[in-house]
């Protein structure tokens, strides 16, 4: 019935803040950008590995999202990767603290947490 998952839809505080950060800190390409004047709403469409997959959402005055300690929903948005020291390093180059590294007890692969803007957790997964 499905075919994969098609996109996941972020809704930040801060729309230039977020923008910088998941463009320009972690490199994803804008595919298109519409600002929805009668929401007073923009809506970036970002690709990964030229996949398009993120939906990145301003709203005026959103309401907080618990983040920590974790709540009922959906919990983390994981990016996968060859290196997971390169990403880390990359990742402190730009000002992001990430998590000590941590080995999945289950598939023994290696992971780390950072957070965006609005404190949404990001999980790097090493391939």
């Amino acid at each position: 019935m499905f075919t994969r998952i098609h996109h996941i839809a972020i809704i930040c505080s801060d729309y230039e803040a977020s923008k910088k950060f998941y463009v320009e800190s972690l490199g994803l390409t804008i595919v298109k950008e519409t600002y929805r004047a009668e929401r007073q709403s923009y809506k970036l469409d970002l690709a990964v590995n030229e996949l398009y997959q993120i939906e990145l959402f301003s709203f005026p005055s959103p309401p907080a999202r618990p983040s920590r300690p974790e709540a009922r929903g959906l919990r983390h948005l994981a990016f996968e990767v060859e290196n997971l020291e390169a990403a880390i390093q990359k990742l402190n180059s730009e000002g992001i603290e990430t998590e000590p590294i941590r080995i999945d007890e289950i598939t023994g692969k290696r992971f780390t947490f950072f957070a965006d803007p609005d404190d949404l957790p990001l999980e790097l997964y090493e391939r």
